[in-house]
Formats: C-alpha cells, structure tokens, sequence
C-alpha cells in the first residue's frame, strides 16, 4: 500500500477495476448500457401506472454460492463490482457478467445466479418497481 500511495494510487495500482480512472483530467461520462431487452433478449414491459418505488441492493456471492430459482415481476438491473457471476435461466440459457459489467436482469422469467469464480462477487442491483410489490419471487419448488 505504501508503494502504491508513493507512485500516486489510493488504492494499490491496477488491484481496483476503476484504476483505469485514476489519472483522469475531467469529467467523463461512460455509458455501460442502453437497451430495452433483458440480457436473453427478452423485450422489458411497459411501466406500470401509479408512484414508483426505486431500490438499491448488493448481493455478496461468496465463492461456489448460489441463489435459488426466482423470477422478478419488475425491471431490474446491475453492475458488477467485482467477481464474475453466471446467470442461468430455467429454459438453460446463461450469461457471465464480470467485473465492471453491467447486466440487465430478466422479467418474470426464472432464473438464477451464481459464482463459479475463484473471488467473492459483490452485485448492485437497481429495481425499478412499486410500493407494496416484491421484487423477487422464490421458487423453492425446482430443484434442478
């Protein structure tokens, strides 16, 4: 850390996905996603009509770990902060989104997600949803 701080670093050099950033000379804007689809290609819904609730989540997926079959009755989507985490549908169509990526989640499709990595994954998840509505609905029922 001392080395690091010497050569101009906060952080140790290279270690931080956004190190690529830390010589920058004015304000940039870097755009991850534009799209109207979920990352299987699914078109997103319509917004549903009334007042919107939005919410912020971090997932922590330590290495090996899973989270069961669930689908989300609202738009979602995230940024990777860092690890790698695989999302697999039920129909088995999968995705790896990685450190500094950001994924658009599915629509009342189920899926789930896991780290097959060898670090922990830490997730921040947007949902764009309304008072009262869950974000997630658990399917315990498949075991597959």
């Amino acid at each position: 850390m001392v080395l690091a701080m010497l050569a101009g670093c906060v952080s140790p050099c290279g270690n931080s996905p956004f190190a690529k950033y830390d010589d920058a000379k004015k304000v940039e804007i870097v755009e991850l996603k534009r799209t109207a689809q979920s990352w299987d290609g699914a078109e997103l819904p319509n917004y549903p009509a009334g007042r919107p609730e939005l919410i912020v989540r971090r997932y922590i997926f330590p290495r090996g770990s899973r989270l069961g079959w669930h689908h989300h009755p609202v738009m979602n989507y995230g940024i990777v902060q860092q690890g790698e985490l695989t999302i697999i549908g039920l129909d088995g169509k999968e995705t790896t989104v990685k450190t500094g990526e950001a994924v658009v989640e599915m629509v009342g499709t189920i899926h789930h997600g896991e780290n097959r990595g060898d670090k922990t994954v830490v997730l921040d998840m947007f949902y764009i949803s309304q008072p009262g509505t869950e974000i997630a609905v658990q399917h315990p029922e498949i075991t597959k």
